[in-house]
């Protein structure tokens, strides 16, 4: 006769898998701050800040698509890495400050650019990441 453990409590689950979501986002958030700086040294002032974030975003794409590319990634490693390193490497509301920076300057042209080079870029790497990720599957399935 097997002895099987009682199922957990929904909220000792929950909180293994915030702990996942914690556990990813610090480490995105800490290479986030460090691109933003490198940028900021590299370039200077607010543009810095705008390579840093244009950085920091399409490395997540990068590393999301890889994630995505691999067959049937493992929830635990969906939560630690796509939702917590990526998550908080990557950002949306810097994207959208950078947009209201360049209109507010009465830059529509370079608004329309950081928009459509972020989008374009963003897929492209996507795009990259996913094909990275399915050769790398098939290199270790041989």
């Amino acid at each position: 006769m097997s002895h099987t453990s009682p199922p957990q409590p929904r909220l000792q689950s929950e909180f293994k898998e915030l702990a996942l979501v914690a556990g990813g986002a610090i480490p995105g958030a800490l290479l986030r701050w460090q691109l933003e700086g490198a940028a900021t040294a590299w370039v200077g002032g607010l543009k810095g800040l705008i390579e840093g974030d244009f950085s920091a975003n399409m490395l997540g794409c990068l590393l999301l698509g890889l994630l995505l590319g691999r067959p049937r990634p493992r929830a635990r490693l969906m939560l630690w890495a796509g939702i917590g390193l990526c998550g908080s490497l990557t950002t949306f509301s810097s994207w959208m400050l950078e947009l209201v920076r360049a209109l507010d300057r009465g830059d529509a042209s370079g608004s329309l650019q950081v928009l459509f080079t972020s989008l374009l870029a963003g897929l492209a790497l996507m795009a990259l990441g996913q094909w990275l990720g399915r050769q790398l599957d098939r290199q270790s399935m041989s």
